[in-house]
């Protein structure tokens, strides 16, 4: 009996592991990773002056991008987050291209938001703290390649600034039990990928796969970061039906 028990048991995790394989970003390793508790990450010691404007923009890679695109789309002050692919050519910002890891561009995620609400420096501590793991070279969770590495793409000179000071803060305080491996990439320009990509998460909320790797970084948003926490999420193409 306890024998039939564990050869069931082991047929269900290989069919959950299989499921998870066929439909991640990319090609997955063949493991499953559950969300874990997240690093106590401190506010940034250098924030860029409020100023005058009302919009701006930041760009940031953190693994697949459905799951960087459904954390920031639960933020307060974001406008858009559109999933798309930076670092590469326009000719090769194409997913197919992309998944095999030579074109240089890494999935992405371009946010909008009202600086007079929310911070340069409090997106890339949520960047480092609940939508990504910035101690994973060229992967995030099941997913292993160049595509999934752990990116900044600055829009401006003051985005450079904060984003190198703030990672040599986490590094001098030893938040991280690994060295942040997080590149920051400027001057490169951002593509949005395509219609099918968009608001992911919020579309297939019961796919294995956003269930194992991506709601819990939502919920997790929702526990260290009540503050800027927004239940209903800013979507690409509006309200998603039930």
């Amino acid at each position: 009996m306890l024998r039939r028990w564990g050869r069931r048991n082991g047929i269900i995790a290989a069919l959950l592991a299989a499921a998870v394989l066929l439909a991640g970003c990319g090609m997955p390793a063949p493991h499953l990773t559950m969300a874990e508790d997240v690093p106590t990450v401190p506010a940034a010691l250098i924030e860029e002056p409020a100023g005058l404007a009302e919009s701006e923009v930041a760009v940031l890679a953190g693994g697949c991008f459905w799951g960087v695109q459904g954390v920031f789309q639960h933020v307060t002050g974001v406008s858009q987050a559109v999933s798309g692919y930076a670092g590469g050519k326009a000719t090769t910002a194409q997913y197919e291209l992309v998944s095999s890891g030579a074109t240089g561009h890494a999935e992405s995620v371009q946010i909008t938001f009202n600086p007079q609400m929310i911070g340069y420096s409090q997106l890339l501590q949520i960047y480092f703290s609940v939508a990504h793991d910035p101690t994973e070279l060229n992967r995030q969770g099941p997913d292993v390649g160049t595509q999934y590495r752990s990116a900044i793409f600055p829009t401006s000179a003051e985005q450079v600034r904060i984003a190198q000071a703030y990672i040599d803060q986490l590094e001098q305080a030893a938040i991280f039990k690994a060295p942040i491996v997080t590149r920051i990439e400027p001057e490169q320009t951002f593509y949005p990928a395509e219609d099918y990509h968009q608001d992911y998460l919020t579309r297939n909320p019961t796919s294995v796969y956003i269930m194992i790797n991506d709601l819990p970084k939502i919920e997790n948003l929702k526990r260290v970061r009540p503050d800027v926490y927004r239940a209903d999420p800013v979507l690409v193409f509006g309200a998603v039906s039930s």
